[in-house]
């Protein structure tokens, strides 16, 4: 605007010893020249506005990631580690009652009830380490689908074809996609053997879960 500045400044006074009938309508009308200079100048460019409805849908996203992520905790606690310790108490009741009667056997039901305290303290630590579990964010997402797989109630076969480590964020949507299906297979499968496979194809991760369980979903 300083180009423009000084020609309106030459302008009125000029107009002021040559013209000054005419002046209002002079100034009027550089008035007019300058606002629509400073709209042109301070309002958004395309480039702008694309960039700022990219961000407004990323916060979306984001958002919408951390409420699934606290939803999948709050699950996991409740199917894991809430309903280990619920039947560790029960166990534990019930040892408490059998110790006189049957000390065999009430020994035997403690020996169980600290291998259930063992799977619920390391649940809870994978819960602890939070988005990306520890072997994860070490060894990647080979080794760490081997973990999850081994602890499947189903025999899991785990086949992982990656010339890369994918970004973070990207291992941390493939394991707990893949963790998420593993866990439907063992709950409603019926199935005795599954399959995971992971491969890359140009810049696309892909992911396939089979088992030779039952079907039963329904979109109703």
């Amino acid at each position: 605007r300083l180009p423009w500045s000084v020609v309106t400044f030459a302008l009125t006074l000029t107009s002021l010893f040559v013209a000054w009938p005419v002046l209002p309508w002079i100034a009027r009308g550089l008035t007019h020249v300058d606002r629509a200079m400073v709209r042109g100048l301070l309002f958004p460019s395309d480039e702008l506005e694309r960039r700022i409805a990219e961000l407004e849908s990323d916060r979306g996203t984001v958002v919408d990631t951390a409420a699934a992520d606290l939803r999948r905790i709050e699950r996991d606690l409740h199917d894991g580690a809430q309903a280990r310790l619920v039947a560790l108490a029960m166990g534990l009741g019930l040892a408490k009652e059998k110790l006189d009667e049957d000390p065999e056997a009430a020994a035997k039901m403690v020996d169980e009830a600290h291998g259930e305290v063992k799977l619920a303290l390391q649940e809870l630590r994978d819960l602890a380490r939070g988005i990306h579990p520890a072997i994860l964010t070490d060894r990647g997402l080979g080794p760490a689908l081997s973990a999850l797989s081994a602890r499947c109630t189903v025999p899991v076969t785990v086949t992982v074809e990656l010339p890369e480590r994918p970004a973070p964020a990207i291992e941390g949507i493939a394991y707990f996609t893949v963790s998420e299906l593993l866990q439907n297979i063992s709950k409603h499968s019926a199935a005795r053997t599954a399959e995971v496979d992971l491969w890359r194809t140009e810049d696309r991760l892909l992911i396939q879960v089979r088992d030779d369980g039952h079907g039963g979903a329904s979109t109703d």
